[in-house]
């Protein structure tokens, strides 16, 4: 488990688009040309991994969308990476009876139906193309991973299985345990593809429940045929019979429904919060200004750029956890550096005569040169340093003209006193009324985070002084109407929940002007020094580590019967038998 599962899923990719074969290393031989064919679920998963430079150099020519139209290319083998739905299964079958490509290897996202399967084999056979159908593979990689340490379950359809989904009054048991469902497929695969057996601990009487038993059913399941256990082949390097195994918590998303709500102040959290961020790319529309015509000067047709941010951007992966003040002071940082390094260049160049960047002449200088030399080569490294750091001016611009607009570094503050029971410097009602002060969803958060964190609920008068000041702001009600109904119903009024005593001070104003084409200056806006939060799911992975009982958490007592922690590692060695029986010796 040394590697990540970016990695792991990386490797799982290379391979299928290989045939499912291993790479082979040092490879100088031109690889096998082929088509990449994918549906919205695939294209999703690839994306964040692969680049297409990545792609080209696997071999793939072209990578089109399973639902396209698309021309036969009959001497190129055809990859084709689908979930294994009707729909797709239909466009399949319809491309073996148009004999499109040369070859067919068919990867499914998820585990396909025997009944499917057999759909698939009638359309070959009816089609005459059973001989092109060269391999069938069930990937398990339904789930996305966006770091090194973190993935989510789906882009396409989330709102499908969203907690407004889950928690909709008129759910039926069906949909219910379809979105059940649909929420183990994607974490079976994951612990498929991590080559590991999680430690599964859950909260109780909640959808994580449900969750916890479904998946523990299936690896039960999996883990009893010996044969085709997807834990123990030689594929994956890894066997359940491994120590380092991974504490999976299942928790509901009431534990802590006031974080999600809450105005945040590092870098990543915001540009997820005010930007159009989807699976590490963020789109940006920038005006170019006014533009003369015969009629008079009109604005410009808005501009959409998209950047991506990656853990190959290594700004990103240093500072995406940094408060934002200081995201724009290590820009300009970088700039001048950058700067520096450019300057020296220029000035090697005038001393030794050379105006131009004649590779020649600079070949035939003497030893005295090498300085130059060594500044020329880190060309290549310079420009992607400059190409970087026009690419974070842009975002976090883009950033803090939203913080300014709506006066984020305000809200953040507050809800800060409002989360550790600090005193308030400014009431409630007078930030709602603020005109100035945020969108009406911005003011139906604040109040949304005070509403949950109060230990006492606000009287019948007050809250309809509340209710009269969101209105005239232009919010809408339903979040509070659905919070005072949850409130109620859980008993929360009487146990808040607590979030420890950090504040968030002011240290006066930034004032740093950057002078990179667009004007980033930071003043008016509060530099605020984040401070370690005890938040509740914290607390609670943080005495499941510990082996402590939580009686808040709701996790208490429920550990999912795969009973072996790595704490007892030293001391217990596990014997798995028939029937999944268990005996620990000394």
């Amino acid at each position: 488990m040394a590697a990540g599962i970016r990695e792991k899923q990386t490797v799982a990719l290379k391979r299928m688009l290989n045939f499912n074969l291993p790479p082979i290393k040092n490879s100088t031989g031109e690889p096998v040309w082929k088509v990449l064919i994918y549906d919205r679920f695939g294209q999703d998963i690839i994306s964040p991994l692969l680049s297409v430079k990545e792609l080209r150099d696997m071999g793939i020519t072209l990578h089109l969308l399973l639902h396209s139209d698309r021309d036969p290319i009959p001497d190129v083998p055809a990859v084709y990476f689908v979930m294994p739905t009707e729909e797709n299964i239909d466009r399949m079958c319809q491309d073996l009876r148009n004999q499109l490509y040369e070859s067919y290897y068919l990867n499914f996202i998820s585990a396909i139906s025997r009944s499917k399967l057999e759909d698939i084999a009638n359309a070959a056979l009816g089609a005459s193309a059973v001989t092109q159908v060269a391999k069938v593979f069930d990937q398990y990689l339904n789930f996305i991973t966006l770091e090194d340490d973190m993935f989510v379950l789906c882009n396409q359809n989330k709102e499908l299985i969203s907690y407004r989904a889950i928690n909709r009054p008129d759910i039926t048991d069906t949909e219910m345990e379809a979105i059940m469902d649909t929420v183990v497929d994607s974490l079976f695969c994951f612990f498929v593809t991590l080559g590991a057996i999680p430690i599964i601990r859950c909260s109780r009487g909640t959808a994580a429940e449900m969750v916890a038993v479904k998946l523990d059913k299936k690896l039960r399941e999996n883990l009893r045929d010996a044969r085709n256990s997807l834990f123990t082949g030689d594929t994956l390097g890894a066997g359940q019979f491994s120590f380092q195994r991974p504490l999976l918590v299942l928790v509901d998303r009431n534990i802590d429904l006031a974080t999600p709500l809450h105005h945040t102040w590092t870098y990543q959290a915001l540009v997820h919060d005010v930007l159009d961020f989807h699976l590490n790319r963020v789109n940006l529309e920038e005006s170019s200004g006014m533009e003369n015509s015969p009629a008079g000067a009109r604005p410009k047709k808005k501009n959409k750029k998209s950047y991506d941010l990656t853990p190959a951007d290594k700004f990103w992966q240093k500072h995406k956890g940094s408060p934002f003040p200081e995201v724009a002071e290590s820009v300009q940082q970088e700039l001048e550096s950058y700067r520096a390094q450019e300057d020296e260049v220029k000035r090697l160049k005038s001393i030794m005569g050379i105006e131009g960047e004649d590779e020649g002449a600079i070949s035939m200088l003497s030893d005295n040169t090498a300085k130059l030399t060594s500044a020329v080569s880190s060309l290549p490294e310079l420009l992607e340093k400059k190409r970087l750091i026009d690419l974070h001016t842009n975002v976090a611009t883009a950033v803090l003209e939203h913080i300014k607009a709506r006066k984020l570094d305000v809200y953040f503050e507050y809800e800060e006193k409002i989360m550790s029971k600090s005193t308030l410097d400014k009431s409630l009602l007078d930030m709602i009324s603020d005109p100035d002060a945020g969108t009406p969803e911005d003011k139906m958060r604040l109040f949304l985070i005070y509403y949950i964190n109060s230990v006492q609920a606000p009287s019948e008068a007050d809250l309809e002084q509340y209710k009269k000041a969101l209105t005239d702001a232009g919010c809408n009600l339903t979040p509070l109407n659905y919070i005072k109904q949850w409130k109620a119903f859980a008993k929360m009024a009487s146990a808040p929940t607590s979030y420890g005593n950090a504040t968030a001070k002011p240290l006066g104003l930034f004032s740093r002007v950057m002078n990179t084409g667009s004007q980033f200056v930071m003043e008016g806006v509060k530099n605020l020094v984040l401070k370690q939060q005890n938040l509740p799911v914290t607390r609670i992975l943080d005495n499941l580590m510990e082996m402590k009982s939580n009686p808040e958490s709701g996790v208490k007592n429920n550990l999912i019967r795969l009973l072996v922690c790595e704490v007892f590692k030293d001391y217990v060695t596990m014997h798995l038998h028939k029937g999944a029986k268990l005996r620990f010796h000394r």
